[in-house]
């Protein structure tokens, strides 16, 4: 078992008071739900087609390095500490070994299969797939800490979430059903997720949050820009409303990420996650005002499921 870190926070920091860990969580679900319909927009604006995978890739990586480079710059001028943690040499290699998974994980796998399963699927559906993860996330840190023990009522959820996010292929085709490229790449995106919140922690121990999720950020979408372009990637078409578009979906991972991972940090990750059962609420209700796509009422059954088996899973 994985041993809850020593944070650099002390009781009755802002990131541990009750009050404030709601309104950041609040936030930054809120902001990750409207992600659904604006990066679907940006792709319209962009010109990016549906089997532009290279393109896909470009405008991800765009988004990622310059989120990351913003972050380091305030961690900069905020005067947060950019040493390793670890003294001897040998521990500090490991230490960048594991941030870079957790850049790989957090980042680049992350939203390459994330871009992929959005651009080929219905954005209130991706919405609620992508709650998935919460699911995930709270199994791993079961498994793997102390501080999170699985409960009868945590065991129900994950049932209960499961089966919502099953109702989703219910019905005929022409109500959305199960695709390799949609739904196969957003369940993957998923699993990349719930890796990267568990090992938000553990990066924690060895670099200061703030500066390993500007990392993370910005090189796993170096990574993207690279793969991107070695597939042939261009952005075809340039507007002013796609570049405020890009700006907005930098800003969200700026302050969705920054905000996020520094609350794993402090709190149980159970305690965090419950707020993520706004995302497929707010991505699914966003998704079909915004991009005029049909609404299916299995929609709000499937996110209804996902929302009460997040609330159990976080009600002891």
């Amino acid at each position: 078992m994985l041993r809850h870190p020593a944070d650099g926070t002390h009781n009755g920091s802002i990131f541990e008071q009750p009050l404030w860990v709601a309104v950041f969580a609040f936030f930054s679900a809120v902001i990750w739900g409207f992600a659904f319909p604006l990066l679907k927009l940006g792709f319209v604006e962009f010109g990016i087609a549906q089997d532009m995978t290279g393109s896909k890739m470009l405008f991800a990586g765009l988004r990622f390095t310059l989120a990351g480079i913003i972050i380091l710059i305030i961690a900069k001028l905020s005067h947060r500490s950019f040493a390793w943690k670890a003294q001897p040499a040998r521990e500090k290699y490991k230490d960048f070994l594991y941030l870079l998974l957790f850049t790989l994980m957090n980042t680049t796998l992350h939203y390459a299969f994330f871009y992929i399963g959005l651009s080929h699927s219905q954005g209130a559906r991706a919405a609620i797939l992508n709650s998935l993860g919460v699911f995930l996330l709270v199994i791993l840190a079961c498994l793997f800490f102390k501080s999170d023990k699985m409960t009868y009522s945590k065991a129900l959820g994950c049932v209960i979430g499961f089966l919502g996010i099953l109702t989703l292929n219910m019905g005929g085709k022409e109500s959305g059903s199960f695709t390799l490229l949609g739904d196969g790449m957003m369940i993957i995106n998923t699993f990349c997720m719930a890796i990267a919140g568990l090992m938000t922690r553990g990066v924690n121990q060895r670099i200061d949050v703030f500066v390993g999720t500007g990392y993370s950020l910005g090189v796993g979408g170096a990574l993207l820009i690279i793969v991107g372009l070695m597939m042939g990637g261009t952005l075809p078409n340039a507007s002013l409303w796609g570049f405020a578009i890009l700006t907005m979906l930098i800003g969200i991972s700026s302050i969705g990420f920054t905000l996020y991972n520094k609350l794993l940090t402090c709190n149980p990750m159970g305690k965090v996650a419950i707020w993520n059962s706004l995302i497929p609420v707010v991505g699914a209700v966003s998704s079909c005002l915004c991009l005029g796509e049909t609404f299916y009422w299995k929609y709000v059954f499937a996110a209804g499921m996902a929302m009460l088996g997040i609330y159990l899973l976080h009600k002891d």
